[in-house]
């Protein structure tokens, strides 16, 4: 169980920070700059709070009222830094061995155990600078791991890296994780990483926790706008709450009349560029409520997918509309559509 409730200011900006979580797999997805690392920081004990409390499996961290920060070394926490923080002019054995407080014999018995359980065997005398990616990635993992940490910090591990190099590294620090105890928070302005690696998620915005719940149930109900955005939606406007059931949308020049209630603090709606649905009208039909009329604005057509933006006046916003590889034939035989459905249950009600 880890509890955070601190706070901090630098220059202009400021963290709050309030969250308690029993889950071992925790994410920190934010936009840069909006007090992620700072927060890991804390936690790591690198930087310290202005006031609050800091509490790790019973054991506290800090407490500014009591006047209790215990030092970085005597916190058992692992820090995998963006560049991994390897000593450059250490091998791989005397990186996993630097700062192990034992004798030789059991420095020596913990980095042999290390350096097979991360798949290093053949490599500890060799120098990071010789290493690939993925092995130096092993090799701070390895680091970390011999000092039996009861959390794991990644800072934007995989930030630095091309697209086929990350997939594989998260992959590879997935499995590494799998049998390991303790809590790994990781921190990422990435929603892919944060999806694929943690159970529950924080998301922060300028400083503060925006929401906070299970991961999946986050990104399929985001709740808030910001925690929307930072989920991947690409299509957010603001709503005007007519009644229980009515939403005025000006910026799409639509209306919704929806069987589930609309609380009063609703203020936006989203819906995801991929959950519309193309609707053909036959001759003498006419469409519905809430549909979106189709007029091409601009089109960029990738490998996988092609993307279509729509504004069918100056007046409106634009709408994006993205079509996966198996909707291109269906496009090709019946052209393109001329409404776009919002299917309540795809419909984004935020806050």
């Amino acid at each position: 169980m880890i509890e955070i409730n601190i706070s901090r200011t630098l220059g202009r900006f400021h963290l709050n920070m309030e969250v308690k979580s029993d889950s071992r797999r925790i994410g920190i997805l934010g936009a840069s700059g909006c007090g992620k690392s700072m927060t890991l920081g804390c936690i790591a004990g690198i930087e310290s709070p202005d006031r609050g409390r800091i509490v790790l499996e019973g054991r506290t961290l800090y407490d500014r009222d009591q006047k209790i920060n215990v030092k970085p070394q005597k916190r058992k926490i692992g820090y995998l830094f963006q560049n991994y923080a390897l000593f450059p002019t250490m091998s791989v054995r005397k990186n996993i061995m630097a700062g192990l407080k034992c004798g030789k014999a059991e420095q020596e018995q913990i980095a042999d155990k290390m350096i097979t359980k991360f798949q290093l065997d053949g490599l500890g005398d060799r120098l990071p600078g010789e290493l690939s990616g993925g092995q130096q990635q092993r090799a701070a993992l390895a680091r970390i791991m011999a000092y039996e940490p009861e959390v794991i910090l990644l800072d934007e591990p995989f930030s630095a890296l091309d697209e086929f190099l990350k997939d594989r590294l998260q992959q590879e620090l997935i499995q590494m994780l799998e049998d390991y105890p303790g809590t790994v928070i990781l921190v990422s302005h990435s929603r892919d990483e944060i999806y694929r690696f943690s159970d529950e998620l924080i998301v922060m915005d300028q400083g503060k926790v925006v929401c906070h719940g299970n991961t999946e149930e986050t990104f399929d109900c985001p709740e808030w706008k910001e925690a929307a955005r930072l989920t991947g939606c690409k299509n957010i406007t603001e709503a005007i709450r007519e009644d229980e059931h009515h939403l005025q949308v000006p910026g799409w020049g639509i209306r919704f009349t929806l069987g589930q209630q609309i609380d009063e603090d609703i203020r936006y709606v989203g819906i995801r560029a991929h959950d519309f649905e193309p609707i053909w009208l036959a001759d003498g039909e006419h469409p519905e409520e809430g549909w979106i009329k189709v007029k091409v604005d601009s089109v960029a057509k990738l490998p996988f997918e092609h993307k279509y933006f729509l504004k069918e006046s100056e007046e409106q916003e634009d709408v994006c509309w993205f079509v996966q590889r198996e909707l291109w034939d269906v496009l090709e035989k019946k052209g393109m559509p001329g409404w776009l459905k919002i299917p309540e249950e795809k419909l984004l009600l935020l806050k």
